[in-house]
């Protein structure tokens, strides 16, 4: 049976969350004065205590990318703006959000200092200026992340994969990486708290609060490469590799809402 956390452990929680984020704040105003290995450390050590506050633990399936492998862009499912903490904790990228989050009060000036890529989802003009982004900066030895959803889940089925943002894949001919993201609660199932289907951040965040525990899960597959294939034939197969890593159906409609602090 599900326990919920204890009212005094969400305050110290809430409280120590609070304070971790100003930290976040303060260092990214300095985070692009660094080389990008010290950044990446950065990253990793901010995302890695914020999963521990919150009460997230974080395990890892497959190869990860190094730092080594030129032109490196993952697709991973979607289903809580947590991807992208659990995600730069595990390996350090770069994302794309929508533009909206850019002009967030704090997360969107802690996401503009640390380099995310904005996209204008509303201009279908916009995706090939951002793919041109993408493409740059993984020329520059940077990872970079995208969500081909465009929408969270609920962590039960899989939505049908946008293949746009992978044509930064095939200009490059980049290794894609599909990853498998879920969340369980503390009785093993899948946790469904852990999705961004609520109106508002805070919302959210209340409902991840009143988990005892969060099991975080990355499944990293094998990378595909992209130099022979087009972006549909890199949508469908990443997709497919997610969800056979997850065995979860796939769903070709537009499902959810989308959420900002990633891409696709």
């Amino acid at each position: 049976m599900q326990k919920n956390t204890p009212v005094l452990l969400r305050f110290i929680r809430l409280t120590r969350l609070l304070f971790h984020v100003a930290s976040g704040l303060l260092q990214s105003l300095v985070y692009s004065y660094f080389p990008l290995s010290i950044q990446h450390k950065m990253m990793q050590h901010w995302a890695s205590g914020l999963l521990s506050i919150l009460g997230i633990r974080l395990q890892c399936h497959g190869r990860l990318p190094t730092v080594e492998i030129p032109c490196v862009l993952m697709a991973a499912n979607h289903v809580s703006w947590l991807d992208v903490c659990i995600l730069m904790a595990a390996c350090p990228t770069r994302f794309v959000a929508k533009a909206e989050i850019n002009r967030w009060p704090i997360l969107g000036r802690m996401s503009r200092n640390v380099g995310t890529l904005f996209i204008e989802r509303a201009k279908r003009a916009d995706t090939m200026r951002i793919n041109q982004q993408i493409s740059e900066v993984m020329e520059r030895g940077e990872r970079v992340t995208v969500f081909p959803e465009g929408t969270t889940s609920d962590g039960t089925q899989l939505n049908h994969f946008h293949a746009s943002l992978l044509q930064s894949a095939v200009i490059t001919d980049a290794l894609l990486y599909p990853v498998a993201i879920r969340y369980r609660n503390n009785t093993g199932e899948i946790c469904q708290e852990a999705a961004y289907l609520e109106p508002s951040l805070v919302l959210s965040l209340q409902q991840i609060l009143s988990q005892i525990r969060i099991d975080a899960e990355l499944i990293f597959n094998s990378p595909i490469s992209c130099g022979t294939k087009n972006r549909r034939e890199l949508a469908r197969s990443s997709e497919q590799a997610i969800a056979d890593a997850l065995s979860l159906p796939i769903v070709h409609k537009e499902a959810g809402k989308f959420s900002g602090l990633r891409g696709g």
